[in-house]
């Protein structure tokens, strides 16, 4: 491979926090509004041109996990309520759905109200430590140019443990037997049809039975000519004449190489368009059916899993751990992609039913940096493990008590593995 040596040159520090979130999805925004109310400095490092992530970039549409939450995730899903973008049951009962645009606004706003410093538009490129091997400073890359910040605390919300990889960080990345990662998923917004035409294709988020909907949603998209590369095809109803629609898996790609997310992202556009010009086709209740927009981010399950000071494990799960240091009680299942489509396209059946456990603090502090803090899905935990506790409810659960204890750590010039959880948890 050629290569080139460039040169050397000086980068100015544009900026200096408290408190460093570099990622602003889910669990990023929770962890930078834990911070700022804490009454701490505290700066925010998104790539796209909005927060959410996940959440509005990826067009996800629904918060999986979100239910026993308390704190930011509350006030998330009632601000969505005061702005008439929250999805109900007709018998008054709330659902995880959402409105991608007013999530967008209202993640804005929430941030802006808590003095959050947000850099949107902006991505991390590399992470430098001290003598003393505590991170010191993070590069950034922008229109701007490439610009360094520094923080007393950095939190890693980048999904990927981009900024615990920069800094040298050790780290684990899918199936521990074969390599392979959960494939990722690109979401569709839906219109042109309404909830009273296509009821039979699908079910309201957190309710009833949900694998006879999808079923007949696959045969209807196999009718109109194309078989979805995800066997449980799934609208969640945003509004009733506004979906959402995942049903794309893009196999056997790595969310850390930009070539494959590139080539999945076409791939998975290109199916959502086919799927849904094909149902157009069958005329009847589909007569109408457009794609609104695709996710300008395609969801990834699953990157580095960075080693911290506690790993979630299998056996957490198989137990229903509980801990001391306990910042997120995660209810979700084991939910593995499949990773082998020729076996199946669906969902990997479990060897056992997890059951309710606790993620402990221990677990968003990185092992091999000082300094250093993750939330989200790449905090440290094995492959089974992370397949449960990856969805949004606990990412934000998660960042909330990182940027709680990394303003407190700030505070009182101590490393967040120094802070005590009790002590963390309060103001």
């Amino acid at each position: 491979m050629k290569s080139i040596q460039e040169p050397a040159r000086t980068i100015p520090v544009v900026e200096e926090f408290d408190v460093l979130v570099c990622g602003g999805g889910p669990a990023g925004v929770a962890a930078a509004l834990a911070a700022a109310r804490m009454g701490v400095k505290t700066g925010l490092i998104e790539m796209n041109g909005c927060l959410g992530g996940v959440w509005t970039a990826g067009a996800l549409s629904n918060i999986i996990d979100c239910q026993n939450k308390p704190g930011i995730m509350q006030d998330i899903l009632t601000g969505l309520e005061k702005r008439g973008a929250r999805t109900f049951q007709e018998n008054g009962t709330p659902t995880r759905v959402y409105d991608v645009e007013v999530m967008k606004s209202l993640l804005d706003d929430m941030c802006v109200q808590a003095d959050v410093r947000i850099h949107l538009h902006t991505r991390i490129a590399n992470a430098i430590k001290d003598e003393n091997n505590r991170l010191s400073l993070a590069i950034i890359e922008s229109k701007s140019g490439r610009e360094a910040i520094s923080a007393k605390i950095f939190i890693d919300c980048t999904g990927d443990g981009d900024v615990a990889a920069f800094a040298g960080c050790g780290f684990d990345m899918g199936h521990p037997g074969t390599g392979k990662t959960q494939p990722m998923s690109l979401m569709a917004i839906i219109t042109g049809v309404t909830a009273s035409e296509i009821r039979p294709f699908y079910r309201e988020a957190g309710s009833g039975v949900w694998a006879e909907p999808k079923d007949r949603l696959r045969v209807e998209m196999e009718r109109g000519g194309y078989s979805p590369s995800y066997s449980k095809p799934t609208f969640f109803r945003v509004r009733d004449d506004l979906f959402a629609l995942m049903a794309n898996h893009e196999y056997d790609v790595k969310g850390t190489n930009a070539r494959d997310v590139t080539a999945a992202t076409i791939r998975a556009r290109r199916e959502l368009h086919n799927l849904i010009d094909g149902l157009r086709s069958l005329g009847g209740v589909w007569k109408d059916i457009r794609i609104v927009a695709t996710g300008e981010q395609i969801g990834v399950r699953e990157g580095r899993r960075i080693h911290g000071r506690y790993t979630v494990s299998t056996e957490d799960l198989r137990m229903g751990a509980r801990h001391e240091d306990a910042v997120c009680r995660v209810n979700f299942g084991i939910d593995v992609h499949s990773t082998e489509p020729d076996k199946q396209k669906g969902i990997e059946k479990a060897a056992f039913k997890s059951r309710p456990y606790d993620i402990p603090l221990r677990a968003l502090i990185a092992r091999d940096v000082d300094g250093l803090m993750m939330a989200g899905r790449c905090i440290s935990g094995d492959f089974l493990a992370h397949s449960s506790y990856r969805v949004t409810g606990n990412a934000v659960a998660l960042g909330e008590a990182a940027g709680k204890v990394a303003s407190k750590a700030a505070e009182t010039d101590r490393l967040p593995h120094e802070i005590p959880w009790d002590e963390g948890n309060t103001k």
